[in-house]
């Protein structure tokens, strides 16, 4: 049987570790073996914060809908109650939108909300 060498294949593997750390610190971007930790513990919190992400910003959408939803005189937990009573059906992220970009707009949702209370 042939001898195998496998030099290409680990280079071509240590190239692209030091390819992704290319901005590290120290010796997390030039020495194979600390890179490699590097780029294992980066892709953790990659992942991790991905799905942080969508948290964070589903609380921003809340709390811009809550500051505009206040200004008109209801509650927040009232305006969504009331959305799903009248048939409303635009996501969180949409009302942050139409609440942030055009308060007159979100008025007119918040006023029929409010009539789906009463």
């Amino acid at each position: 049987m042939a001898r195998v060498k496998r030099g290409v294949t680990s280079h071509a593997k240590h190239k692209k570790v030091l390819k992704a750390v290319k901005g590290q610190w120290g010796r997390r971007k030039s020495t194979i073996r600390v890179a490699k930790q590097a780029m294992e513990k980066a892709m953790q919190y990659a992942y991790r914060d991905r799905r942080t992400k969508k948290r964070e910003f589903k609380s921003l959408w809340i709390q811009r809908i809550n500051a505009g939803v206040r200004s008109e005189g209801i509650t927040y937990s009232k305006f969504i109650n009331g959305l799903t009573k009248c048939g409303i059906k635009l996501d969180r992220k949409i009302l942050a939108e139409i609440a942030y970009d055009s308060p007159e707009a979100f008025k007119t949702i918040v006023q029929k909300a409010q009539s789906a209370l009463n």
